[in-house]
């Protein structure tokens, strides 16, 4: 969704960007430090049609903080 710009269930092209926050409540983030502001934000889109949704971290530093934190390789 966030690269073709419709649903990858169900085709359409009515799709929402709802932006990750950090240290809001209901927002959307990974922790990778010791407090709630150390925090990576996770976007999320949204099919306003089926309401099917993915999530993204938006940046490479950022896949990099989660890659360090918990163990992955990253890119």
């Amino acid at each position: 969704m966030k690269t073709q710009g419709k649903c990858s269930k169900c085709g359409c092209s009515d799709v929402l960007r709802v932006p990750g926050e950090i240290g809001v409540l209901g927002g959307s983030s990974i922790r990778v430090g010791a407090t709630v502001l150390s925090a990576v934000p996770v976007t999320r889109f949204v099919c306003a049609a089926c309401g099917y949704v993915e999530e993204w971290i938006d940046n490479a530093v950022n896949l990099a903080s989660l890659a360090k934190r918990y163990g992955g390789k990253g890119k």
